[in-house]
């Protein structure tokens, strides 16, 4: 008990240097937190990349307002954790809706339900890479950019949407078009 009541500690120290903008500080709430927040939104989520861009996006929330985080109401593990599960939850709760109203409008939308993790798990292969690399040459170049930031550089859909200066619908879209055109182009070649 006396060690969580010092990280407890810690982590308020933390948060009150976030508020100062102190990035260091930042880093380490994320290098101490962001493992165990991944874990918890992947088992929501049960994708990789949607547990990873939950997690930077709770992240970001905190840098911008770090005052959102009360500590009179408990530990800053509970509520990073506690924020991390409730966005994980509603990115589910859409991800269902708009399976749902996609089956009620065009049935035949739901042909690349997962194809992101389909490919992300494939690129281990070295020549599924090549194969990967050619198709993405192939494709449109804003749907190349977007993928290629998302997949080599790491990048969120937000971070994206913010770097390129467009409306994250936007990115959204064009990652899932060039999603379905990248999985069709390898298919293609594999064939």
């Amino acid at each position: 008990m006396v060690v969580r009541s010092l990280e407890d500690a810690r982590d308020r120290d933390l948060v009150r240097r976030v508020i100062a903008k102190d990035e260091e500080a930042f880093r380490s709430l994320f290098r101490r937190y962001a493992p165990m927040a991944k874990a918890l939104a992947l088992r929501v989520v049960r994708q990789t990349f949607v547990a990873e861009e939950i997690v930077q996006e709770a992240f970001l929330a905190l840098w911008r307002n770090p005052g959102a985080f009360r500590e009179d109401r408990g530990s800053f593990r509970a509520w990073m954790l506690s924020t991390v599960h409730h966005r994980a939850v509603d990115a589910v709760r859409r991800e269902e809706a708009w399976r749902r109203r996609s089956r009620e409008h065009d049935p035949d939308a739901l042909v690349a339900e997962d194809v992101g993790a389909t490919v992300v798990e494939e690129l281990d292969h070295a020549a599924m890479r090549r194969e990967i690399r050619a198709a993405l040459d192939q494709l449109p170049a804003e749907q190349r950019q977007v993928l290629e930031m998302m997949y080599f550089e790491a990048k969120t859909q937000s971070m994206i949407a913010e770097e390129l200066k467009l409306p994250l619908g936007t990115v959204k879209s064009r990652t899932l078009l060039g999603m379905r055109r990248l999985r069709d182009l390898v298919v293609e070649e594999g064939s």
